[in-house]
């Protein structure tokens, strides 16, 4: 059913129902696509879930490749690395980046849809080189080498989420925080500021 237009009598403060709509859609599309991954999930699967008619994810998103860039769209919140003790750096971007593959399962999917479909793939690389690359250029040794550095990281980022999020290989998955960080963090340190070979 289409969403009546305003009266102009409604309060400010109350959500439009196109905006609880499309809330509810973004949160079915991103348990849908991490759990199932791009080519599993499907747009009736989504509109079941957030409880409308599947016309109303078309409406809004225009297609699958649309949905998943809406429900992939998301802030890594990257912290200031120039802040940081440069021997520590290595260590607080790991850290970092396990809280956030912990309580954000759209990087899960993210990586899932990635290795299969050219859209995921985009969206992952959009956002580590919108988001990660900045910071690591603002700590490089050598501005000329921070795309190098930031994919070398990336690497390693992205390989230990695939082991321990997506495969969910055991003896990655059993690792503690402080495990992880021990084993990769002196190697990202080492991308980070370490002369070039």
């Amino acid at each position: 059913m289409p969403d009546r237009p305003s009266s102009g009598t409604e309060s400010p403060a109350r959500p439009r129902r196109s905006d609880a709509t499309r809330a509810a859609i973004l949160d079915a599309a991103r348990d849908r696509f991490a759990a199932e991954g791009y080519e599993r999930a499907t747009i009736r699967a989504i509109a079941r879930d957030a409880g409308i008619d599947p016309s109303m994810v078309m409406r809004y998103y225009g297609n699958k490749e649309g949905l998943f860039v809406a429900a992939t769209d998301i802030d890594l919140r990257m912290p200031d690395l120039t802040a940081v003790d440069r021997d520590g750096l290595g260590e607080r971007l790991v850290r970092h980046f396990l809280d956030v593959w912990e309580h954000d399962e759209r990087l899960t999917g993210m990586v899932r849809v990635a290795v299969t479909v050219e859209a995921g793939a985009e969206r992952l690389r959009s956002v580590f080189r919108d988001q990660l690359a900045p910071v690591i250029a603002a700590v490089c040794p050598v501005p000329d080498e921070a795309a190098v550095r930031a994919a070398l990281v990336g690497s390693q980022i992205i390989g230990m989420a695939m082991a321990r999020y997506v495969v969910r290989i055991p003896p990655a998955t059993g690792l503690s925080h402080d495990e992880v960080v021990a084993w990769l963090a002196p190697t990202v340190q080492r991308y980070l500021t370490a002369e070039r070979p």
